[in-house]
């Protein structure tokens, strides 16, 4: 066993075998703390890139020691320690085992109560944790698993089950002076799931109203577009379409919004347009993430699904909105995105029984076509190798 006075070996090499386990052995508890940091330092070094990220998930033990030191005493052993789970995370073959550490993470990402004093360091411990499960939740297997985590431990915690876990992020989320914004992504991947829109969009709970006002909120791009990723999945469920689109939550000035520039449009225009898109100042900008205006652009879409969405979007003048959005958007996915959104509303009715475009059985091989074309379009939009990307 390695010896706590022995010096920390260097992580630049990055090797398997005897180096790596040796460098592991130095995060123990029994090292001195000097020597623990380091070692966080040199594992965090070696997950900043893809090959160290699969040595490391080849060394025996290897995640069990860096879970183990994202609880140390020491708060800079516990942030690089944390950094480097937040690194390791983002590697598919790291979710078996990082599995263990669900519950762990979740209770920093969303401590039971807001510590009065913490160890100077530390303050970024919960948004690194968040990041964690952020990067672990990305695909539907492992989000599955987190949803479950989330769940059990509020049960454990408040004997509430259901809702309760989102309801309790959203509400972790938005309880300080400012939002938590790394819960963003986070929020935004559990909504992939059926279950996390179902407790979102429950109307007894209305927690999916509590996120409306921060499709604008300029304190944080990542908890803006975690938002709008979120009432984006939440427009899948055209079962609650009506529902969103009603006077009690009024979702739709809220996708517009952030959309709208500072046009001038003719009285008979403004008129049409919901009351908060009307007679904007001089100095509104739009929405400057172009993958969140082509978020927003994607939930008026699917907003679109059904007759009434369709018969609501053309009354309150959101054509105008993506006419003016049109006519100044350079980004090319963005266009395109509005520009399938314009056909739809100023396009023909489908036939009766096909009201519903969600529920339009596709033939196989126009499916096909479809996903070619679409394959065509990212092929020609992605930049050259060594030109710069676009930017919105």
């Amino acid at each position: 066993m390695a010896s706590a006075e022995d010096s920390v070996p260097g992580g630049g090499d990055g090797g398997d075998g005897e180096g790596l386990a040796e460098l592991l052995a130095f995060l123990r508890a029994e090292s001195r703390p000097e020597v623990r940091r380091e070692a966080a330092r040199a594992v965090l070094g070696l997950t900043g890139g893809a090959e160290g990220r699969r040595r490391l998930l080849r060394a025996e033990g290897a995640a069990a020691a860096l879970l183990a030191s994202a609880g140390d005493p020491c708060a800079a052993v516990a942030g690089d320690a944390l950094r480097a789970l937040v690194n390791l995370a983002a590697e598919p073959a790291a979710h078996g085992a990082l599995a263990p550490a669900l519950p762990a993470l979740l209770r920093r990402a969303l401590p039971e109560e807001e510590e009065e004093e913490q160890p100077d360091g530390a303050g970024d411990h919960p948004p690194l944790a968040a990041a964690a499960l952020a990067n672990l939740s990305r695909l539907e297997a492992p989000c599955r698993h987190l949803w479950q985590a989330l769940q059990q431990q509020q049960q454990q915690q408040q004997g509430e089950g259901g809702s309760g876990g989102v309801a309790r992020l959203v509400e972790t989320a938005l309880g300080g002076p400012a939002p938590r914004h790394a819960l963003g992504p986070l929020l935004a991947n559990l909504s992939q799931l059926p279950e996390a829109r179902a407790a979102l969009l429950d109307p007894a709970r209305q927690v999916v109203c509590r996120l409306l006002p921060y499709t604008q909120y300029a304190g944080s791009s990542l908890w803006r577009g975690g938002v709008v990723r979120t009432l984006r999945n939440c427009c899948f469920d055209y079962g609650h379409h009506a529902w969103l689109l009603s006077d009690q939550v009024d979702l739709l000035p809220f996708l517009l919004l952030p959309l709208a520039g500072p046009e001038e449009l003719p009285e008979e225009e403004m008129e049409k347009l919901p009351p908060d898109l009307q007679y904007l100042p001089p100095e509104k900008q739009r929405e400057p993430d172009s993958d969140i205006r082509k978020m927003l652009l994607e939930a008026l879409l699917l907003l679109t699904a059904t007759k009434p969405g369709r018969q609501l979007l053309r009354e309150r003048g959101a054509y105008f909105i993506l006419r003016e959005l049109h006519k100044g958007e350079a980004d090319p996915g963005v266009r395109a995105a509005c520009e399938k959104l314009i056909q739809v509303l100023i396009g023909d009715e489908p036939e009766p029984g096909m009201e519903n475009l969600l529920e339009v059985e596709i033939p196989a091989e126009v499916e096909e076509q479809l996903q070619r074309l679409d394959r065509e379009e990212e092929e020609r939009e992605r930049p050259a190798p060594g030109s710069p990307a676009l930017q919105g």
